[in-house]
């Protein structure tokens, strides 16, 4: 396994191997999404500066296809339909034996300050300095739950229900680079059912498939606040809805679809 002193370590030809970092909560083999989405996000608006300068990546899609394992991955980028003020970029995210784990579509639109004026809404709750730092409850000491600073003012990791709180990655998402807003975004965002499930964990697994995450703006400073709610349906669907923040106002928005099974069943003894 890479050193930990980033989610990733950056190879030849979009290449990254992935560090303990990015190992997600409910297998040691495999990754957290969040790490994956970010460096989808980092290819499209790399690909963007080059190719529409002064876009902005507004919205992104992601279909889950695959679990990622904490293995090497390759990262490729190309144009989609485009128009004058707004475009389209694909992104993929490919496995050492080349299936493709994750898939992604970001929305380009063309920002030009001062063409309209400002509406913004108001931040919704506390920010995170006014809450203390939670930890979530995992049988590895290092992952996606030590590389994050988690705050939550309103529920817990370990409460049903809805619940809103703060993230802070602590390491760059690509070893010796700044990690973008919109990285720092996608890096939290996925984890809107992990803070709001309305199932008992022991019981039920409820695993997404997608994600999209909307922005209007990234965010600003160190913080993206996710305030997350989730519904099910007796056939198995679940929604998880997540309105994002950061310490000024609401930025964006973020939607996972669920898919709702009962727990393996644990082996006897």
């Amino acid at each position: 396994m890479a050193t930990a002193d980033a989610f990733y370590l950056p190879g030849a030809e979009g290449r990254f191997t992935p560090t303990a970092l990015t190992r997600g909560p409910w297998s040691p083999d495999a990754q957290h999404a969040g790490p994956p989405a970010a460096l989808l996000g980092r290819a499209s608006e790399r690909f963007a500066a080059e190719h529409r300068p002064g876009a902005r990546v507004v919205r992104m899609t992601f279909e889950i296809l695959r679990p990622v394992p904490l293995a090497e991955v390759a990262v490729a980028v190309r144009a989609a339909e485009s128009g004058r003020s707004v475009g389209r970029v694909e992104a993929e995210l490919r496995l050492a034996d080349g299936r493709v784990a994750m898939r992604a579509t970001a929305l380009l639109m063309r920002a030009e300050e001062g063409s309209a004026p400002g509406v913004d809404q108001p931040l919704p709750c506390p920010g995170p300095q006014e809450a203390s730092e939670s930890t979530f409850p995992v049988p590895w000491d290092e992952g996606y739950h030590t590389a994050v600073e988690f705050r939550f003012v309103a529920g817990a990791f370990t409460e049903r229900g809805p619940a809103t709180c703060w993230f802070r990655p602590r390491y760059p998402l690509v070893a010796d680079e700044d990690t973008s807003g919109l990285c720092r975004t996608l890096i939290a965002a996925d984890s809107g059912n992990g803070i709001s499930g309305e199932l008992d964990m022991t019981r039920y697994r409820y695993t997404n498939a997608d994600l999209t995450v909307h922005l209007r703006r990234p965010p600003v400073g160190d913080w993206v606040g996710l305030s997350s709610r989730t519904t099910v349906d007796p056939a198995g669907i679940g929604l998880a809805d997540t309105l994002l923040l950061d310490e000024k106002s609401t930025i964006g928005r973020a939607a996972q679809t669920l898919f709702v099974t009962p727990a393996p069943t644990a082996p006897s003894t």
